[in-house]
């Protein structure tokens, strides 16, 4: 399959997952757009040498996982907000609102302010699980063991509802 047909069909299956992981690494709207860019040129690109040794989903994400991963590095340094380690997001005091109930979206909002504080390893692993892989995709999209992902998805589900309940992911 020539590959620009091969993209489109990347586009029309993948991308609003392929959005939502570029949300996940860059919380500035403009930047957000630049790093999407960055993921399908990446990802075009990429598909003249997809040998279909793994699905086409697998390296989809590879390559989108790959760039965020970049994306971050490169970005860290202008980038005030510090990643943490599960164990410091598991101790990070209240954010609060007393909101009593929030739509949609500032509930989406919030989770993702929350998984954007992850280290990247983790909020591969936590996005990849929302997209709906399976614990042997995950490993095979990240190069950690199955068992390790899923014990990580315990984990992190664990930490985020319970950060979510206490009121983190409010504000920047």
């Amino acid at each position: 399959m020539p590959q620009d047909d091969l993209y489109e069909q990347v586009f029309g299956a993948f991308g609003a997952a392929l959005e939502r992981l570029a949300r996940s690494y860059e919380a500035d709207p403009e930047k957000r757009r630049d790093l999407l860019q960055e993921i399908h040129f990446a990802t075009w690109r990429s598909l003249a040498t997809f040998d279909r040794q793994c699905s086409l989903r697998t390296w989809v994400y590879r390559v989108a996982h790959n760039v965020g991963a970049s994306h971050v590095v490169k970005h860290r340094r202008t980038n005030a907000r510090v990643l943490v380690t599960l164990d410091d997001l598991e101790n990070l005091s209240d954010l609060t609102d007393t909101e009593s109930s929030v739509d949609r979206q500032i509930t989406v909002e919030r989770l993702y302010r929350l998984i954007q504080q992850l280290q990247a390893v983790d909020r591969e692993v936590i996005l990849l699980y929302l997209d709906g892989l399976d614990a042997i995709s995950i490993a095979d999209v990240t190069g950690i063991s199955s068992t390790n992902v899923a014990t990580k998805i315990h984990r992190i589900k664990k930490i985020l509802t319970r950060q979510f309940a206490q009121g983190g992911g409010h504000g920047r």
